[in-house]
């Protein structure tokens, strides 16, 4: 049985006086940092309380904290209604605390997110609403952060609520100017004060929508980064309150993927600093609520990645939201968010945030509101150690592969393709340009780069579709390409070349269906040091072009690579997936570090090796067991440590080796399963 000391879990043994206390914000022998988020209709009334707190402690080590929200809805609610509350919080606070975790307060919304239960909400009458570019109001739940007047409720609502003697304070994600951007006459005046304009709401609409590309362009990233200067000024205001109470309490910040405000992480979390350099937390988070979707925990994982990519080193408390709304049981199987906490972390998060405990209802009989939740705090409970040990090799050492492009202005010119394939084919993902062997372009992404960033990635390895190598032969950078459109077909199908890099696969065709909306695109050599891997062919499998997809390496000794047969799906044969990993290969130089070579549906992430260490997880999130996983890692060691989520640990030796690459055969990954590898 695992004994607790103040948030600080030690398997198996009696005693953790050798162990450091988790403060909360800074690992403590690099242990995960696990909370669970808690409704006011399991905190405020008594009997549930302890009903709760019973069942963590039965479950002991399931969480290190308790954070609890103070409102019911998503649009903020007056002062006199939260007191009460705060005044009920503040005793659970310390029940939590003498039941041996950390106690904190989950300050959700200060401004608001929409309208709901609005007439016991602020009103529209007393507080500015947020107003889109045509100058209506965007919702009677959201609100101005520079009102004066909603600058005081956030004043009297954070003074009280640091005045509840939490451990901690976060601050969630209705603080944000993205998609409900607030175009009111007073944020217009700060606009025009941060740019010397002197903008109307209707001339600033025309030069965001009309003019030259390269003037909209202008003022668009001028708003972005007021954006990013309205959210400074609101968590820096909420520092300076909640400071003035307790001058070194911890503050959180919850944000999510949001290119609109100009992900201005390192920014806020300096305002969430303060003079005094005070820790900071951060929950990264993405819609993920049910298990229905099986590609939901990748994808989130990828967004997670990409956000934690642009926070400082210094925050190291990094607490992955697992939000099972509605927090009805069977839409998420426990094994399910198991494997979400596994791969968030392994995505760059070194925590998690479990949002997981029902709207309580009224008990009946010899039923208990959380009788249902045991199985899924059983199996938390033995993922703990697992997540424990991913935190203690993982740490925030960054991850080394290929990155899908992403830029902080990249709401300038549209959100690159992420949903593609080439993630869960065993291919390794990174979210920061300086640790990627390769970048991946789709359409507009240069648009966000000057001249001499494009020259400087077009130097490199770069994975492109058709239409950014258009824009990118359109802008002059045609001589460092190769390639260029001769035609698009619809009725089309993929040929492989003879060429060393489709391998057994030359003279293979893939066919996919242009129902699904991709486009066949014919290309030509512009340079005769290009090579053709595959060309179009008709449905009879006769070639019908000189091109479809091919490579080029430029004068800058950068490797390209153009794919003009739907280049992000329906990648999922063998033969496809075979040239692909020997193409990202070749665009590396062979700098990748590590990728699933057999035919099995993967996630990968590496971590950057530190003293000669390479640590990388993959996760199996199909639904079959994997057989003969073969690993190819890029290292001078002979064996590689592997532990499954129940942390039993398995050396594998290596069996072979291709260059620098040293092949590891893994007999069995379980379906829904994240493995962490140690070499």
């Amino acid at each position: 049985m695992a004994v607790a000391v103040y948030g600080c879990f030690v398997w198996g043994l009696s005693s953790c006086k050798d162990c450091n206390h988790h403060d909360g914000t800074k690992d403590a022998n690099r242990k995960a940092f696990v909370s669970c988020r808690v409704g006011l209709g399991q905190s405020l009334p008594e009997v549930w309380h302890h009903e709760m707190l019973d069942l963590l402690d039965k479950y002991r080590g399931v969480t290190d904290e308790i954070t609890y929200f103070i409102n019911r809805s998503h649009a903020p609610c007056p002062i006199d209604s939260i007191m009460p509350r705060l005044s009920i919080l503040k005793i659970r606070m310390e029940e939590t605390r003498a039941r041996g975790y950390r106690a904190g307060i989950n300050v959700h919304p200060t401004i608001g997110f929409f309208e709901q239960n609005y007439p016991h909400s602020l009103q529209q009458e007393d507080y500015t609403c947020k107003m889109d570019i045509d100058g209506k109001i965007a919702s009677r739940g959201r609100f101005c952060p520079h009102d004066p007047r909603m600058q005081e409720y956030i004043r009297r609502l954070y003074t009280a609520v640091a005045q509840a003697n939490p451990d901690y304070i976060w601050i969630d994600d209705d603080v944000y100017m993205g998609f409900q951007e607030c175009y009111c006459d007073r944020c217009i005046r700060h606009f025009n004060q941060e740019t010397g304009r002197a903008y109307t709401r209707e001339s600033l609409k025309k030069a965001m929508y009309a003019g030259s590309f390269e003037e909209r362009q202008a003022t668009n990233r001028a708003w972005l980064q007021h954006n990013r200067q309205t959210i400074r000024r609101l968590l820096a205001l909420i520092e300076q309150i909640v400071h003035e109470v307790h001058p070194a309490l911890p503050l959180g910040f919850m944000n999510y993927d949001g290119t609109g405000d100009g992900m201005g992480y390192g920014l806020w979390a300096e305002a969430l600093s303060g003079e005094n350099r005070s820790p900071v937390m951060w929950r990264p988070g993405e819609g993920n609520y049910t298990d229905e979707l099986s590609s939901g925990v990748s994808t989130k994982a990828h967004l997670i990645g990409r956000q934690v990519s642009f926070l400082p080193a210094g925050v190291e408390n990094i607490q992955a939201e697992i939000e099972n709304f509605p927090y009805q049981r069977l839409k998420k199987a426990a094994n399910y968010v198991a494997m979400e906490a596994a791969s968030y972390i392994a995505s760059g998060c070194t925590g998690a945030a479990f949002n997981i405990f029902p709207y309580a209802v009224q008990p009946l009989g010899d039923v208990r509101p959380l009788d249902e939740y045991e199985p899924l705090l059983a199996r938390l409970q033995k993922l703990r150690p697992f997540l424990d040990l991913m935190a203690s090799e993982l740490g925030r050492s960054p991850l080394t592969g290929i990155q899908t492009f992403f830029h902080q202005d990249m709401y300038l010119t549209g959100v690159p393709v992420l949903n593609h394939e080439l993630y869960d084919i065993g291919l390794p993902a990174c979210y920061a340009a300086g640790n990627a062997q390769v970048v991946i372009l789709s359409k507009d992404n240069v648009y966000a780069l000057s001249r001499e960033e494009i020259t400087e990635l077009l130097s490199k390895g770069v994975y492109m579709d058709v239409e950014t190598l258009q824009q990118l032969n359109d802008m002059g950078f045609g001589h460092l390409t190769g390639f260029a459109v001769a035609e698009k077909n619809e009725d089309r199908i993929e040929r492989f070349a003879d060429h060393p890099l489709n391998g057994h696969f030359s003279g293979w065709v893939r066919h996919c269906s242009h129902f699904w909306g991709s486009r066949a695109y014919d290309l030509y050599k512009t340079d005769e040091r290009a090579q053709v891997l595959s060309y179009p062919a008709d449905f009879e499998q006769r070639k019908t072009g000189l091109c479809t997809m091919g490579i080029f390496e430029n004068e800058l000794h950068g490797r390209i690579c153009v794919a003009g047969y739907f280049p992000w799906t329906y990648m999922a044969t063998l033969s496809k997936t075979s040239q692909m990993k020997s193409i990202f290969r070749w665009l590396s130089n062979d700098r990748l570090p590590a990728y699933i070579a057999s035919f099995h549906k993967m996630n990968l992430w590496v971590r950057e090796s530190v003293n000669g260490k390479t640590v990388l997880t993959f996760g199996n999130l199909s639904f079959d067991t994997a057989e003969n996983v073969t690993l190819m890692l890029k290292t001078g060691k002979p064996s590689i440590r592997v532990y499954d989520m129940n942390c039993k640990e398995t050396t594998i030796r290596s069996t072979g080796s291709d260059g620098e690459y040293r092949k590891f055969v893994i007999p069995a990954a379980e379906a829904r399963h994240v493995y962490l590898v140690v070499n």
